[in-house]
């Protein structure tokens, strides 16, 4: 006799489609006969997991005996004509594959979520190659989808129809599949002096400083370009990294250094400034670090001396503060960026450039960049999304993603896997209610960002895990300094001055300060202190790069990680803070939702 388990008569109704079913649908879907169907049927009844109905005029139906089982199993449901993917109740595994070849579009408090798969998608994909992906993609698809597996495979054709490669004269020459490619796709879409000449039918010589435009413009004509230039390492620097790299870290390394350009995408606390050392070492040649803000360049400074090594007198800083340029520099995007102190970028032959918060880029240095492109090019970013969906730059301008299943990183131990809630806080009182639906525009926002009851909402919550250590995250100083005085601890801010700072960090680092309230400057951009327990009592309206980022101070090794993200209940921010953890969930982050009241 066939033996039928209980998941296994959940698939089966899944597939019919319906919420019972006879057991001659039960056995046509598990490739079984009606018999053998019906008898296993009866056993699944015998030991209380399944209900008979006998209907009047019609076969015996089954059907669950908990419908809650049913409910909250996952169901994955292809949309292959529009390239979207419906998952309701998604596992971890599921949601960290599909953000492998998918973006997420949408989620719902009940627990669906929409995936779009665009061309950039499968352009970055983190696949050796096309079978690759498509296994990956059998391995989350209910079933065989011809026309997106076809769609698919288009895509990752056309990432590899174009390459830039270096003559052996020393010009930049680019390559195409096909003599087609170059005429009609190429002459068409480039610019009169992108290609000098032309060298073949498929071959065009590229003018040196227009490498940076022709990769812009074929990814806007849907056609990524390869590059595989032989890139400048510049004034030859000899380090050695004093550590050994993880193996996923090594990884990175191994693909940037075949690559010569890319974005290293991890999570926080995954080593990638570690693995950005390593490439350091394997290129090996003089190396300029931009960062968002002096405090990240000390820090740099720092892990390279302790890592590395690089003595003092080879390290130079270029920001505000001071302006010294060594074999390796860290400069600020703000200092850099400016015209006065472009020769930051020519007065040494720099061999590697890194983009560290590479999502945080100024438009000024992007437009550097763009001549930047005979040198090795790495970025760093837990999360390389711009919320003026400036991504295309990332990615012509630095170099793709490199990057490691979030998934595979919690299961080994390596970051801790956040546990997130989304709460949603009634109005302290009815007036405060009135007050914000008189209101519009930016004060309504803020009326629901500083609900006062939120105070007691952080209160609650921060006893309720009183042996954690808890940052407390505002984005309005008025907030921030109310809420500071509810709960007794320190508030910091952009108006803290330096030295202060730092000292109330140190206290939080050795355990002298349980709690501190933080304005949007710890966002990043400061060497902010690690915690357990993350409380977010406000935020930038729907910013998914902000919502990582204050999940990432709770992602280090060990321990568990909490964060909470309070919400308004009936206001505008219940969907700003669902756009806020979209990113978390993308990457395989099981983020719940609640509302309970408390009295």
């Amino acid at each position: 006799m066939t033996d039928i388990s209980k998941e296994a008569f959940h698939d089966a109704l899944e597939a019919v489609g319906r919420p019972v079913a006879t057991a001659e649908q039960v056995a046509r879907e598990l490739d079984t006969t009606q018999a053998e169907a019906a008898e296993a049927l009866a056993e699944l009844a015998e030991a209380g997991d399944v209900e008979r109905a006998d209907v009047e005029n019609d076969p015996v139906v089954w059907y669950p005996r908990d419908w809650l089982e049913l409910t909250d199993r996952e169901r994955v449901v292809p949309f292959p004509d529009r390239r979207e993917i419906v998952v309701d109740q998604p596992s971890q595994f599921t949601r960290a594959q599909l953000s492998r070849f998918a973006h997420l579009a949408d989620t719902t408090r009940t627990g669906s979520y929409r995936y779009v798969v665009r061309e950039e998608d499968v352009w970055a994909a983190p696949f050796e190659s096309l079978a690759d992906l498509l296994d990956a993609m059998d391995r989350v698809l209910p079933r065989d989808c011809p026309g997106l597996k076809d769609w698919v495979e288009e895509q990752w054709t056309r990432a590899t129809r174009f390459r830039l490669v270096t003559h052996d004269d020393g010009y930049v020459v680019l390559e195409a599949k096909s003599e087609s490619l170059l005429g009609n796709v190429a002459d068409q879409h480039l610019a009169d002096d992108v290609l000098r000449a032309p060298i073949s039918d498929t071959e065009a010589w590229v003018a040196e400083d227009k490498v940076a435009e022709l990769k812009r413009t074929l990814y806007e004509a849907g056609y990524p370009v390869q590059d595989d230039r032989d890139l400048e390492t510049g004034e030859p620097l000899e380090v050695d990294l004093g550590l050994e790299l993880r193996d996923y870290q090594q990884d990175w390394v191994k693909r940037f250094v075949d690559a010569s350009s890319g974005v290293l995408v991890g999570p926080p606390g995954s080593g990638k400034t570690v693995a950005a050392m390593g490439v350091l070492e394997a290129v090996g040649g003089e190396t300029l670090v931009l960062v968002p803000s002096r405090e990240l360049a000390a820090q740099w400074r720092d892990e390279l001396l302790g890592k590395t090594s690089l003595k003092r007198d080879q390290i130079g800083e270029y920001h505000g503060g001071e302006k010294n340029l060594r074999p390796v520099t860290i400069a600020t995007y703000q200092t850099a960026g400016m015209d006065r102190h472009r020769h930051v970028f020519d007065d040494r032959e720099w061999g590697l450039i890194v983009y560290d918060e590479a999502h945080h880029i100024p438009s000024e240095v992007f437009r550097r960049s763009a001549a930047l492109q005979s040198k090795h090019r790495l970025g760093l970013s837990a999360t390389p999304v711009r919320e003026d969906d400036k991504e295309m730059d990332i990615y012509t301008l630095i170099g793709p993603p490199i990057g490691t299943d979030w998934d595979a990183l919690f299961e080994a131990g390596y970051v801790a896997e956040p546990t997130v809630e989304i709460r949603y806080v009634p109005w302290a009182d009815d007036d405060a209610r009135y007050e914000y639906s008189a209101e519009s525009g930016h004060a309504r926002r803020r009326l629901a960002a500083e609900n006062p009851a939120k105070d007691d909402e952080v209160a609650h919550l921060l006893g309720q895990h009183a042996d954690k250590q808890a940052l407390v995250f505002v984005d309005y100083l008025e907030q921030g300094r109310r809420l500071a005085d509810a709960i007794d601890a320190p508030f910091v801010s952009g108006e803290t001055r330096h030295v202060e700072r730092e000292s109330l960090f140190d206290q939080f680092r050795t355990g002298a300060l349980d709690t501190l309230v933080v304005s949007r400057i710890g966002d990043e951009g400061i060497d902010l202190p690690d915690a357990e327990l993350a409380i977010v009592a406000s935020g930038l309206g729907g910013s998914r790069r902000q919502g990582a980022q204050r999940a990432g101070r709770t992602m280090r090794p060990g321990g568990q990680s909490l964060l909470f993200v309070l919400a308004t209940r009936g206001t505008g921010e219940e969907d700003d803070a669902r756009s806020r953890m979209r990113h978390l969930a993308a990457k395989g982050v099981r983020v719940t939702e609640s509302g309970r009241e408390r009295a």
